[in-house]
């Protein structure tokens, strides 16, 4: 596959999400709350989500019919070209009300992401990143935060159930005894965007899935952060800690969270 192959992926992905997140904002503005199924404890999934995955399933599959897809509601397979999407991440803020949430598609190449998209449909803020070209938020560059330290700090501590209790305090009690401020705003996509823009210095959580981060991930990368490995091939299916931060705090925060890889996000690649 070459760049401009990748290119043209990348800018049809902005297409989508921008038609995505519309479909996303319809029914989060309606007055009438959106149904839900419970895939598990706090963990929801909304007539929107699947709405939109199916969209983009089929819009992606159209166009590049050769192309793997990888989505949370779907599910799929690994594949040499791969599609990883979130159709809504942060769906327990969308399902009551709450405008943190977001679109995430990736494409990855042989195990690597090439091309990352997170959308904000509330706030219409499309955050794009191409791998060696920079990250960006509605066209224009983004970089991650000068932070000076823990003190000068704040890390979106992510929680899922999928951990005990027990170990998500443990981590805020970490945090907070180095001298860290953090918030728990309820979307992957959404926390790492904010790092790559420099809003907040860090993104940590103890069990995320690709489509959760992927996107994400290189958006930070993109904007001189430093960002965990997340496996590619099987592991795209498995649960992985996940450490993204301004390089200043790389070190106190890797000393906190010591699973997370040290491979700078680009993670095996695909023999397939």
């Amino acid at each position: 596959m070459t760049g401009d192959d990748i290119d043209r992926r990348h800018r049809f992905a902005q297409d989508c999400a921008r038609d995505a997140g519309a479909i996303a904002r319809r029914y989060f503005r309606s007055r009438e709350a959106p149904s839900t199924i419970e895939k598990g404890r706090h963990d929801p999934v909304t007539q929107a989500d699947l709405e939109i995955d199916r969209f983009l399933i089929d819009r992606l599959a159209g166009a590049f019919p050769a192309d793997g897809i990888l989505t949370e509601e779907t599910g799929g397979s690994p594949a040499r070209h791969l599609w990883v999407i979130d159709p809504i991440d942060g769906t327990l803020n969308f399902a009551r009300g709450i405008a943190h949430f977001a679109v995430s598609i990736a494409f990855c190449v042989g195990g690597r992401t090439e091309s990352g998209i997170v959308y904000d449909p509330i706030s219409d803020e499309i955050f794009t990143a191409r791998r060696g070209r920079g990250a960006f938020c509605n066209g224009q560059p983004i970089r991650v935060r000068a932070t000076d330290g823990p003190a000068d700090a704040v890390i979106d501590a992510g929680y899922s159930l999928r951990h005990p209790a027990a170990d998500y305090l443990a981590l805020i009690g970490d945090l907070l005894g180095q001298g860290y401020a953090f918030v728990q705003n309820g979307s992957a996509a959404v926390g790492l965007a904010a790092v790559a823009c420099g809003r907040i210095d860090g993104f940590c959580e103890l069990s995320l899935k690709s489509w959760d981060v992927l996107a994400g991930l290189l958006l930070v990368e993109e904007a001189g952060g430093w960002t965990s490995s997340f496996p590619h091939g099987p592991g795209l299916l498995e649960d992985h800690r996940v450490l993204a931060c301004a390089p200043t705090i790389r070190q106190s925060l890797q000393d906190l969270m010591p699973e997370a890889s040290t491979l700078s996000g680009k993670g095996p690649l695909l023999s397939i």
